[in-house]
């Protein structure tokens, strides 16, 4: 069992432990069109959600973290899937404090935030699971830690449920500079990725690029691709 996990954990997070890979180049690439995607707004704070559960968001955002990490910002990666929480798993980090802490004042900022074993990249579990996680994300102080996050951190990046299942996504969506929407390939139906993105622009969202996930190569590797929305 333990071997899996292992396994699973050097799958999620390629850009670390095979960073010359085509999978890791691909992220870079992502990296890169972020950086340009806006000329006269620098992207600080970004969202990654996905239309569904199981198309890859999480993966996409632990890997984004990590290269830009790799770049030499100080990144900060958010588990705000007050739900179900994944990116403890990844970074095999305690979850029983974290982001819901810090939302109640519970814990500041500083004693919540992890330092993965990536330099750079610092990590911010969800912390335990709260009855009211749309109100939360919508909170005043939500709002006063964006401020914080940015006076701490390079990059700020959010996981959040998907934007079809709950409200999460869109009550962060405009609170961050930008949003990207993972779907996953032949998996996620055209018209649910369109009503996930219709969703997210309603909510005021600047949608900068949709990653297309898990699309096969005649050779059997994977590839990710980022497109302008």
């Amino acid at each position: 069992m333990a071997k899996k996990k292992q396994a699973s954990l050097m799958r999620s997070l390629i850009a670390m432990t095979n960073p010359k890979s085509p999978i890791s180049e691909q992220y870079r690439t992502i990296r890169t069109n972020i950086e340009f995607s806006q000329i006269d707004r620098e992207i600080r704070t970004l969202m990654v959600t996905s239309t569904g559960p199981g198309e890859g968001k999480s993966t996409t955002v632990a890997n984004l973290a990590t290269v830009f990490a790799q770049q030499g910002k100080q990144v900060l990666l958010i588990d705000a899937d007050l739900r179900k929480p994944t990116v403890h798993y990844t970074f095999r980090l305690q979850n029983t404090t974290g982001l819901t802490n810090v939302l109640t004042r519970q814990l500041t900022l500083k004693e919540a935030v992890f330092k993965s074993k990536i330099p750079n990249l610092f990590i911010l579990p969800s912390g335990p699971i709260p009855p009211n996680p749309a109100e939360l994300l919508g909170s005043k102080m939500m709002r006063d830690l964006l401020d914080e996050f940015k006076e701490e951190f390079d990059v700020v990046l959010f996981d959040t449920p998907p934007v079809l299942a709950v409200t999460d996504a869109q009550i962060l969506a405009n609170k961050c500079d930008g949003t990207i929407l993972v779907v996953s390939s032949g998996k996620t139906e055209n018209e649910n990725a369109l009503k996930g993105k219709e969703l997210l622009e309603k909510a005021n969202a600047n949608v900068i690029g949709v990653v297309l996930n898990n699309k096969k190569l005649k050779e059997g590797n994977y590839y990710y691709y980022y497109g302008e929305k």
